[in-house]
């Protein structure tokens, strides 16, 4: 009976650390973020970025990392180009945030169907937000490494043209 009684307790224990992982992981740390009238794009050559009028926009962002930044929006029209962005990787949102669908976006980039643009670089050192936009006004947004983060944050030597990394306080 005892036995009975440890195995019930571990299996239990276990089941509660895994939903509290998983908890912890898919909502816990996010927030849902307010309204917005405008976002913000880089126009070529420019050093900040423009506000162009939204009708629509939800996002979710996390104090607890820079890149967990998701969005999704519709413009009410723009007649400008954009910083075309290299190497665009959309980054996966939790399932329950449902407008935003990395692999539909990586699909629509591959295919020629969407544009990756920049929206703000370096909104933390070695990150920038990313936009993509479909001719019908819709856009989606996220955070991603840029190569001057790539290499700092796995250590490697920074690439010609990175700014000093920020010092760390001890």
């Amino acid at each position: 009976m005892t036995g009975r009684i440890v195995a019930i307790f571990l299996v239990a224990a276990g089941v509660l650390a895994g939903v509290s992982v998983w908890y912890l992981q898919v909502h816990a740390f996010y927030d849902r973020l307010p309204a917005q009238a405008g976002f913000p794009l880089m126009p070529p050559g420019a050093v900040t970025p423009v506000m162009v009028p939204l009708t629509e926009f939800e996002g979710i962002d996390s104090d607890s990392s820079p890149i967990r930044y998701r969005a999704c929006f519709t413009l009410t029209g723009t007649g400008q180009p954009f910083t075309p962005y290299p190497d665009p990787t959309p980054l996966n949102a939790p399932g329950w945030f449902s407008c935003f669908d990395a692999a539909a976006l990586g699909a629509a980039l591959d295919a020629g169907a969407a544009e990756a643009v920049l929206s703000e670089a370096n909104i933390s050192y070695g990150i920038d937000r990313v936009a993509v936009l479909f001719p019908d006004g819709r856009g989606y947004a996220w955070t991603q490494l840029n190569r001057c983060g790539a290499a700092h944050f796995e250590g490697h030597p920074l690439p010609p043209g990175c700014p000093p990394p920020p010092t760390e306080a001890r």
